[in-house]
């Protein structure tokens, strides 16, 4: 196995452990109002549109993840594009 092959699936594996992390980030989210969360009892919630501490650092880690999975999928096209593979 190459060197390249060995960055390829640590890539691969980031990007899925990353997509998971991702998704259950956005979930955690308070609803903004409006649309299908006032429809599952999002509008019932006191202080909707004010953001602790909490959620200010939820913002943080979801826009850092999103940025690496982002970085990641485009490295993984570069090295598919070039056959560094």
């Amino acid at each position: 196995m190459s060197a390249m092959a060995t960055v390829k699936l640590v890539l691969q594996i980031l990007l899925v452990i990353l997509s998971l992390l991702l998704t259950l980030l956005i979930l955690m989210h308070k609803g903004k109002g409006g649309g299908l969360s006032d429809m599952f009892g999002g509008g019932l919630t006191q202080n909707a549109g004010s953001s602790g501490v909490a959620e200010k650092n939820l913002n943080r880690w979801t826009v850092i993840i999103a940025l690496l999975w982002v970085a990641i999928i485009i490295a993984l096209g570069l090295m598919t594009k070039f056959n560094l593979i």
